[in-house]
């Protein structure tokens, strides 16, 4: 009597579909959780400056925010020629129905030159105080300065150090280093969106514009950062 042997090749071939549709699984989790660490940070972020009395002017003035930029860890600094950069978040809120959006993912870099020794990591917090501070997001990118005006927020919760000129600014930026309060310029940064992390994040590719102005994507692991959004400004 003739036995005729096992056939593996198909269990072979099913256990090798299985093994590329886990890989795909685990590598978009992957992916999404680089992006979740960095809202989870940008909350905390946030949550620090709004308990902090050096920043109680910023505080004070969420609620005029048209949107809010975080990044929660920006570098500064290198020997004899400089550069900063870091990746953030962006939230917009919606001008009718004053919701904010889940975050859109951007990058912000600036170079500089002269006489830097040792490197600086600092958080900053970009507050869009304007609508046409938000414009310019809808963009591949753009240079703060030229499309929309820049200066640094006033320290505290008094004026001292402030002119009419600079807190009528599109963008007023907020940077601390190790718990102390920097005056950090971001004129002529570039700001430019992140259209990868976007697209890891919610899962399929997704416009500036869906995002901040049209709030057509929702990601669950944005929530606890919209609620503190939301809280600080109303």
């Amino acid at each position: 009597m003739n036995i005729r042997p096992i056939r593996k090749r198909p269990f072979r071939i099913y256990y090798t579909i299985l093994l590329i549709i886990f890989f795909i699984l685990f590598s978009k989790a992957l992916n999404a959780s680089e992006q979740q660490v960095i809202v989870k940070k940008a909350h905390t972020t946030l949550e620090s400056y709004l308990s902090d009395p050096d920043f109680e002017w910023f505080t004070k003035n969420m609620k005029d925010a048209k949107a809010i930029f975080i990044i929660p860890q920006f570098l500064k600094g290198a020997f004899v020629f400089g550069g900063a950069g870091g990746s953030g978040v962006v939230l917009a809120k919606n001008e009718k129905t004053g919701e904010w959006s889940h975050p859109g993912f951007y990058s912000m870099i600036s170079a500089s030159f002269g006489l830097q020794f040792g490197a600086q990591a600092s958080e900053l917090i970009l507050m869009v105080m304007t609508q046409k501070g938000v414009l310019p997001f809808k963009n591949a990118s753009f240079k703060l300065g030229v499309e929309a005006s820049a200066a640094i927020g006033p320290k505290g919760g008094s004026m001292e150090g402030s002119t009419p000129y600079n807190l009528s600014a599109d963008y007023l930026s907020f940077a601390r280093s190790k718990g102390v309060f920097l005056g950090l310029s971001v004129e002529g940064a570039v700001i430019g969106v992140k259209n990868e992390w976007n697209w890891k994040y919610y899962g399929k590719p997704v416009s500036p514009r869906d995002i901040i102005i049209k709030n057509s994507v929702e990601n669950p692991g944005a929530v606890q950062l919209i609620d503190l959004i939301s809280k600080a400004t109303n």
